[in-house]
């Protein structure tokens, strides 16, 4: 029987990418959707002004949007999946946790917080049983899990397939699309024929979370990594797929050759949205490219090219799907991660 499930926020950009994903899916059906209180009441047809790439769902465009209040939500629906702005998902989301609810969320609010996982599954799926630290120290019933920011995402994958030659250093310069904004987020006036740089509050977020990431959990505390990571974020006029370059040093010699073939060899999980490959690894030096490259594993891949040496090290670029791999399919992967342990 499959888990019954809601997306809260289910109006916006990355809303709409996790009805995408989950109305086919053969673990989760949609049974509640939530957006603001001007949108409660209306059909989801009325309510959302659809953008993706794929129709309505006929099932789902039928359905009643309610507030985004736990009271709202039928009892029965055992998982929800957040999409907030983070200033609604700090004020809403614990109280849903606190009526009984599993959130697996996009959202940022949180993220850094002590007894909260930060989850990419196949970089730190055992950060999930941080779940019950939090459950004991909040007294939940629920559980929150989060995953992280879309350009953390982008470049984590391939700093753990590295791990074991002792990361050190990281220096990372972003180029990312402007949908990681949101539809209001960025005027074409801004953007076309130009280049931002600057992102607000994102170089502290892939400094932070990374070491969240990869760092390690002893069944009772987590311990952040204690790579040094530095970060420069811009936004450049491509629609999806953050391009990223990675300037990596660590503490035993890494040539490039070895470094493309761990990255190659780091597994996958075992879930349903994980791709077969993680990292897809391009000898071409002008690939990945984001309209290219974004949707390999059905925009659920990590790619990789251009690895050489450098001065600082080893050097290289990355690309990741940011709405897919880097928004809604992360929580979606995170909810099946959920299932498979039992949280469900």
């Amino acid at each position: 029987m499959a888990v019954r499930v809601g997306v809260l926020g289910a109006t916006g950009a990355v809303g709409q990418r996790l009805i995408q994903l989950l109305d086919p899916h053969p673990e989760f059906e949609i049974a509640a959707l939530t957006a603001s209180e001007s949108s409660a009441g209306k059909t989801y047809r009325q309510a959302a002004k659809w953008r993706a790439n794929s129709p309505i769902p006929d099932d789902v465009a039928s359905m009643t949007v309610s507030a985004t209040d736990p009271d709202e939500v039928p009892s029965d629906v055992d998982l929800l999946f957040s999409s907030l702005p983070s200033s609604v998902g700090e004020t809403v989301e614990p109280g849903f946790c606190e009526a009984g609810y599993v959130v697996s969320s996009n959202s940022s609010n949180g993220r850094m917080d002590d007894d909260i996982p930060l989850v990419i599954p196949e970089v730190n799926a055992d950060h999930i049983d941080l779940l019950e630290v939090q459950r004991d120290e909040r007294g939940w019933d629920g559980a929150m899990v989060k995953n992280p920011n879309c350009s953390t995402i982008t470049f984590v994958p391939t700093l753990a397939a590295l791990e074991e030659y002792g990361l050190e250093t990281v220096h990372v310069a972003t180029l990312q699309a402007v949908s990681g904004a949101g539809y209001d987020g960025v005027t074409s006036m801004e953007i076309i024929d130009n280049a931002i740089p600057h992102i607000g509050s994102e170089e502290d977020k892939l400094e932070t979370e990374s070491k969240k990431l990869l760092g390690s959990f002893d069944g009772a505390e987590l311990t952040l990594n204690d790579v040094e990571v530095g970060a420069s974020c811009n936004r450049i006029p491509t629609i999806d797929g953050h391009l990223e370059n990675v300037f990596v040093e660590t503490a035993e010699e890494l040539s490039p050759a070895e470094a493309a073939e761990a990255m190659r060899e780091y597994p996958s999980a075992d879930l349903h949205s994980s791709p077969d490959q993680l990292i897809e690894v391009f000898e071409d030096p002008e690939r990945p490219q984001p309209r290219l490259d974004r949707t390999l594993g059905n925009g659920m891949s990590i790619s990789a090219g251009g690895i050489r040496e450098s001065t600082f090290g080893l050097q290289y670029n990355c690309l990741a799907h940011n709405t897919m791999r880097g928004a809604a399919g992360a929580s979606v992967l995170n909810g099946e991660l959920l299932l498979e342990n039992g949280y469900l």
